[in-house]
């Protein structure tokens, strides 16, 4: 099965990018290739980059608020176990900690770095990190595995808190939906959202062996996935099967 995610704001938008930034991370880390940890680098400085509106960081730190005061709503109720309650609240302050300790906005420290800053201001160049633009990069791509890692390691700590607080609030977005099974009839599928609910992300689960790519849209009233297939030559056409979509959203 294929995993497609579709943010109805930008609130959540932006916060998916980072998690796919995060995730590109830990994966280029460990490896030992030069030019993995080059792609490494590069991925922190677009980290900086998406992380840099103003409001990010007080705007996470409120919805980490709200959802803790929300749990703490529930305590007493016979249906909810207070174990679970309580594991889920301690990550939810343990996230907020973290962030609220953060000086400035993610990445603050790193932009203080005037050999990272170097290193940024051509890594978007093409060809711009060559051995003659940025020699003392070069030599640094030179290390053992090992010491580039715990370099990537420690610019990467001060990001940590942001990642932190962005996987408990996707985990708990996540967990209000409940998925299910619908059909879109001839690649076509529509559904109505009910008036007063809220809704921040669909997640759409599809059969990979279908080879069908969807093309979403949405808002408050109406969410529509139309299914494509890439013909030959890679032009995405709309398909004109019956195919069966698992579908979630989530408030």
């Amino acid at each position: 099965m294929v995993l497609y995610e579709y943010p109805f704001n930008e609130s959540i938008r932006t916060m998916l990018r980072l998690e796919h930034l995060f995730d590109r991370l830990g994966q280029l880390i460990p490896r030992d290739a030069p030019v993995d940890h080059h792609f490494a680098l590069a991925t922190i400085f677009e980290i900086m980059d998406v992380a840099s509106r103003a409001d990010l960081k007080s705007d996470l730190l409120k919805d980490l608020e709200r959802h803790r005061t929300q749990l703490n709503s529930y305590r007493g109720n016979p249906s909810i176990s207070e174990r679970v309650l309580d594991e889920v609240i301690a990550k939810i302050d343990h996230a907020f900690n973290g962030l609220n300790q953060l000086a400035g906005k993610a990445g603050h420290t790193l932009a203080t770095n005037e050999w990272l800053m170097s290193v940024r201001s051509r890594i978007s160049i093409p060809g711009g990190t060559c051995e003659f633009d940025l020699p003392a990069y070069y030599a640094w791509q030179q290390h053992e595995p090992a010491r580039r890692r715990a370099d990537l390691l420690n610019w990467t700590s001060t990001l940590m808190p942001l990642a932190e607080a962005l996987s408990v609030l996707l985990g708990l977005l996540r967990d209000t939906g409940a998925p299910h099974k619908v059909v879109a009839k001839a690649g076509q599928y529509q559904q109505s959202l009910p008036a007063g609910r809220s809704y921040s992300l669909l997640r759409l689960r599809l059969d990979g062996s279908d080879s069908v790519v969807p093309e979403i849209s949405g808002h408050r009233l109406m969410v529509s996935v139309r299914l494509m297939r890439q013909d030959p030559e890679g032009r995405l056409k709309p398909s004109p099967d019956d195919t069966t979509l698992e579908l979630t959203l989530c408030a």
